[in-house]
């Protein structure tokens, strides 16, 4: 009996633990993000994977609540391993490394399922933020880098669906949250803007991800760029 007590005691204790999974091809850069995340009690780095194949089984194996992925990689490039993951276990998030802050294959990773990215020469405090934000479900990426990151690399199409075409029945104010959004301002600039309270935001930002069929503020932006709502140049 108390075998069994201990064993769930030390279950719950897991619960709060953050099971983290680390796919790069280079070791040096597998051991040093390890290496920062792995003396703080809130996480447990549970593998490392030296391509995207290798992250995609070891995911399957281990159930980590975060993946951090390097987007170039052999065999199986970051980005397609996110898609996988993504359709096979939506649980799993993924945080993507780029060693550049624009990178076209950040927005392809974004497009595929990823939660956020940074870049390779983040600061430790910065991985442990960006991770911990990454397993509430949240994107990790700030407002105005994911702006003009996307208005760098997604380019309207010639022949734009309109965007009513694509939100369904979004209101006139959840396009508009929306719009604000995808130009860069956070929660409290767009609250600010259309003189409503941040709660008011939210539940708005809620309502057009469902909508949309989106997951989350990556890719609603990516959306808007996508269909001309907003164009390339109309950040705030």
């Amino acid at each position: 009996m108390k075998g069994t007590t201990n064993a769930a005691m030390g279950e719950a204790m897991r619960g709060g633990v953050i099971r983290v999974l680390i796919a790069d091809d280079q070791p040096l850069v597998r051991r040093g993000l390890a290496l920062i995340l792995a003396p703080d009690p809130a996480f447990e780095v549970v593998g490392e994977a030296g391509d995207g194949a290798e992250a995609v089984a070891l995911a399957h194996r281990l159930r980590p609540d975060v993946v951090v992925m390097d987007i170039r990689m052999p065999v199986l490039d970051g980005v397609a391993a996110t898609g996988q993951l993504a359709r096979e276990l939506p649980g799993c998030r993924v945080l993507a490394l780029s060693t550049f802050d624009m990178d076209e294959y950040v927005v392809a990773a974004l497009r595929a399922g990823a939660y956020g990215f940074l870049p390779k020469d983040v600061s430790p405090e910065e991985l442990v933020a960006a991770v911990r934000v990454v397993h509430t479900g949240e994107a990790a990426v700030a407002p105005r880098l994911l702006t003009r990151l996307i208005s760098t690399y997604v380019r309207t199409p010639h022949r734009p669906r309109p965007p009513v075409a694509l939100a369904g029945d979004l209101t006139p104010r959840e396009q508009e949250v929306w719009r604000l959004m995808a130009t860069g301002l956070d929660n409290a600039e767009v609250a600010g803007e259309m003189d409503i309270s941040v709660s008011t935001v939210k539940n708005h930002i809620t309502s057009v991800f469902a909508k949309l069929g989106v997951r989350d503020r990556a890719q609603a932006v990516i959306a808007a760029y996508e269909t001309g709502l907003v164009e390339v140049g109309a950040q705030g």
